[in-house]
């Protein structure tokens, strides 16, 4: 396999990464809207729009700082500042940006609902779709782990064998997709529960896979992903010091 890796329109070379990113943002969106149909909401549709612009909003200007954030002394020295801003994205920023964006406009319009369990599983299929894409890319993006001698240590395109870090993401998503389905099937749990039982195992994943990624680090050996996981965790730290409080109680008949 080469990397990075393209696909030919006619004569022209196409990067599949971005190809596979636009993908799962539509194939993400469109789950969204069919879960929506299928399962209805609580959210009455004019507010619902206003909470997905928030989320949308939220998430690309939380991602475009965290991504600057992660190499700031780059981003500092760049002769095009905004330019840098405007290259550079990260996931957790997104995530984390689009929950402040939606809790924003809900304080706006005030909603006092919570809104994203709708949102779960469609996230996870477009990251899914997303790290596909970042995969394909090898060392070209930089999603790459640090050297290894591991066994299934992969060369990315550098002939350096590295941890292929997306591959444990998809992986990981892949399974917390099934737990998640799973735990929803034997128990009722709070409104708004499901997204933060995501949130909070993708936070602790990003915290941990960071280790074994290349970057820039602020103290401590830590990077600016990690210090963003560990905000978000904070703020969700009361569900992690009781988990229970998010269970309704169990479904006496799971089918």
């Amino acid at each position: 396999m080469r990397f990075p890796c393209t696909i030919h329109i006619g004569h022209h070379p196409v990067l599949l990464h971005g190809i596979l990113e636009f993908i799962g943002v539509f194939v993400a969106f469109r789950y969204y809207l069919w879960l929506k149909k299928k399962q209805g909401d609580t959210i009455p549709s004019d507010r619902r729009l206003f909470v997905v612009a928030g989320a949308t909003l939220g998430a690309v200007i939380g991602a475009r700082i965290i991504g600057s954030l992660e190499d700031l002394p780059a981003w500092l020295s760049s002769s095009s500042p905004w330019l840098y801003f405007f290259a550079n994205k990260t996931l957790v920023g997104g995530l984390l940006g689009g929950l402040a964006g939606v809790e924003l406009v809900k304080k706006i319009i005030g909603e006092k609902q919570h809104t994203g369990d709708l949102f779960t599983f469609p996230l996870i299929l477009g990251m899914i779709i997303g790290r596909i894409g970042c995969f394909s890319a090898g060392v070209f993006e930089e999603t790459y782990g640090k050297p290894s001698d591991l066994p299934w240590a992969m060369d990315l395109g550098d002939g350096i064998p590295r941890h292929p870090v997306t591959i444990y993401e998809i992986l990981f998503l892949l399974l917390l997709w099934i737990a998640l389905a799973q735990f929803s099937k034997y128990y009722v749990v709070q409104q708004g529960a499901l997204f933060k039982m995501f949130l909070i195992a993708y936070l602790v994943f990003r915290f941990s896979l960071d280790f074994i990624k290349l970057g820039w680090r602020y103290f401590a050996g830590l990077g600016t992903i990690q210090l963003v996981c560990i905000a978000g965790l904070l703020y969700y730290a009361r569900y992690i010091i009781h988990p229970r409080s998010l269970i309704v109680s169990k479904r006496i008949h799971a089918s």
